[in-house]
């Protein structure tokens, strides 16, 4: 288990909830309104994106794929070429927009944290009074970018798309050389949206088996099903991007969730929690006193007299089980009955001598 400031993450406790709003917003009222939003629908987290295109993006002419909707009624979408440099450039905000931002959040009682690509970045989340920081999946290995982070004392969040294990646990291993063990692993698939192909869910097994950290899911897919999946197999985060329009022709809000489907969102979450329970049988008073209801008793079909063998008597095994049970009856063959009883009588252990130990 670790902290996300005052939010615990682990095996132990809820799901931490996460909305990316990062790729979405479209200025500091945008990302206020998302930010309201997921407070109401009750994530526990958001998300931004503190990257500064001019600096991380030395060929402004690259160019990005990725789709769009175009008809909501019928699904339908496009592939959409841009320049990289020209996404990125409408995310980026000002030192003083992410301090208006962060002190919104704050407001609300939601933990805020952000990606980074540069050590100043890393520096303006410590001034911020963040506690997390997020590594892209791009920068599994930057280790100096890493390092850095680490010696934040921040929990580090590690997306791992298109990284190899040995890549993950060489970060993993610069971080805790730092003296930091606030790790969280994300398995965070490619493709705005993913193929399903390329999900790759069973990995979250693997990487809790391989690291004792938590494990996380970045969903890059629309809907919901992947994200109950992630977290029926471990998950202890999960991190999906929200958007105030799912046809806004760019990247990332064809997989997003709107406003009215993130309290959905949110509950169905908290509903398949409470449905997994536990990994010990542990039956509630209920499920102790409905057993009994639907299970058999000893039930007498004929007359049976004081002083009478159990073995001579003969029975009938019927519901309700609040009588003899059945795998008890077997084991006391032996015994007497101890006073004259009725046919259709529910036999209990009141109604029976016997010599050896149950």
């Amino acid at each position: 288990m670790i902290r996300i400031g005052d939010h615990p993450v682990g095996d132990t406790h809820p799901c931490f909830i996460t909305f990316e709003i990062g790729p979405t917003h479209e200025g500091v009222e945008s990302a206020k309104r998302l930010i309201q939003h997921a407070s109401t629908a009750g994530a526990d987290a958001v998300k931004f994106q503190i990257l500064d295109p001019d600096r991380l993006v030395s060929d402004k002419t690259q160019m990005f794929s990725y789709s769009v909707l175009v008809d909501r009624d019928s699904g339908s979408t496009e592939i959409v070429d841009e320049p990289l440099y020209d996404i990125l450039k409408r995310r980026h905000l000002a030192d003083y927009e992410w301090r208006e931002l962060k002190a919104f959040s704050d407001s609300l009682g939601m933990a805020f944290f952000s990606t980074v690509a540069f050590d100043d970045e890393i520096e303006l989340l410590e001034d911020l009074g963040c506690h997390s920081i997020k590594i892209a999946s791009a920068d599994i290995n930057h280790l100096p970018l890493i390092r850095r982070a680490a010696q934040t004392g921040m929990c580090i969040q590690l997306d791992t798309g298109m990284a190899t294990l040995g890549e993950i646990e060489t970060a993993v291993n610069v971080i805790s050389s730092e003296g930091n063990q606030d790790i969280i692993i994300h398995q965070c698939p490619s493709g705005y949206p993913a193929l399903l192909d390329s999900i790759n869910l069973r990995i979250i097994p693997t990487l809790r088996q391989l690291f004792p950290y938590p494990v996380a899911f970045s969903d890059h897919s629309p809907g919901i099903l992947m994200d109950v999946a992630a977290l029926a197999l471990g998950a202890n985060l999960l991190e999906k991007t929200i958007t105030e329009n799912r046809m806004t022709p760019s990247v990332e809000h064809i997989m997003s969730l709107e406003p009215d489907e993130m309290h959905s969102f949110v509950r169905t979450i908290r509903d398949t929690e409470t449905a997994l329970g536990a990994t010990r049988r542990v039956l509630t008073p209920d499920e102790s006193s409905a057993r009994l209801a639907a299970r058999r008793s000893t039930f007498l079909t004929a007359e049976a007299k004081a002083g009478q063998s159990l073995n001579e008597c003969t029975v009938e095994f019927r519901r309700p089980g609040y009588g003899l049970p059945p795998d008890i009856f077997v084991t006391l063959q032996d015994a007497t009955i101890n006073r004259d009883l009725n046919d259709g009588h529910m036999l209990r252990l009141r109604d029976l001598r016997w010599t050896q130990e149950l």
